[in-house]
């Protein structure tokens, strides 16, 4: 059994543990589902390599399709990450993106979806990274899991601390700005892990794509928390 298998199995027997990330209304809301592949030829290196050429693509295309939200990017293999070194290895360069991204406004509210306790949290303040980052740990049924939220205002890691308790839809964090969220238009990335793997504040959210079979062994797909549309 996969991860997404297994966290899928354990929610269904618990509905009621799941809470919102965002505000978001599917009765109410669109979702624009982004591509960031290389099908995608409209989004060329010259927009998403300029921060601000990049972010205002994104908020034209949330605008022309009248979407608050924007969503994609579970286990998406990307072109973006080609703007920064820090994706880059010897080898072969990280590409797959592990998580799911939401795209909304600077300053959008994000909500614990699972009660839990703060695991750790850090400012990963380098070009291309997550920024300030959250992740909690949570147990339901029997079963240990995680989940990381990054790309965050610098103020949302005020007054925290590991074992913090949190609870479901409690209010924890918001997008961060470009300036502080790693250098990305605002949006979250949401990403959900099995196993820590000894890490504390920080753990990949893009892998090589030949680690792709690796990785869906620990990271369940966030639409199972998620649950859009």
């Amino acid at each position: 059994m996969n991860a997404t298998s297994q966290l899928a199995a354990c929610l269904a027997d618990h509905p009621d543990a799941v809470g919102k990330v965002v505000d978001f209304d599917a009765a109410a809301d669109r979702l624009y589902h982004f591509n960031f592949t290389a099908s995608n030829t409209e989004l060329d290196a010259d927009t998403f390599s300029d921060t601000l050429k990049f972010d205002t693509w994104i908020t034209r295309k949330l605008e022309e399709n009248n979407c608050r939200y924007g969503i994609g990017g579970y286990m998406e293999h990307r072109t973006i990450y080609a703007r920064s070194a820090h994706f880059d290895t010897i080898d072969e360069p990280r590409r797959l993106h592990l998580g799911v991204d939401i795209w909304a406004a600077a300053g959008t509210t994000v909500y614990a979806p699972l009660a839990g306790v703060v695991h750790s949290f850090a400012d990963n303040d380098n070009f291309g990274d997550y920024g300030p980052t959250i992740i909690l740990e949570h147990e339901i049924g029997g079963l240990k899991f995680y989940s990381l939220y990054g790309h965050l205002s610098k103020t949302s890691l005020d007054g925290l601390f590991v074992g913090k308790p949190v609870a479901k839809n409690e209010q924890i964090a918001a997008f961060g700005t470009m300036d502080e969220n790693g250098h990305w238009p605002p949006h979250l990335h949401f990403q959900l892990m099995l196993d820590m793997e000894g890490k504390f504040g920080d753990y990949p959210g893009v892998c090589k794509f030949s680690e792709k079979e690796l990785y869906l062994n620990n990271i369940p797909d966030p639409q199972v928390v998620l649950q859009f549309a």
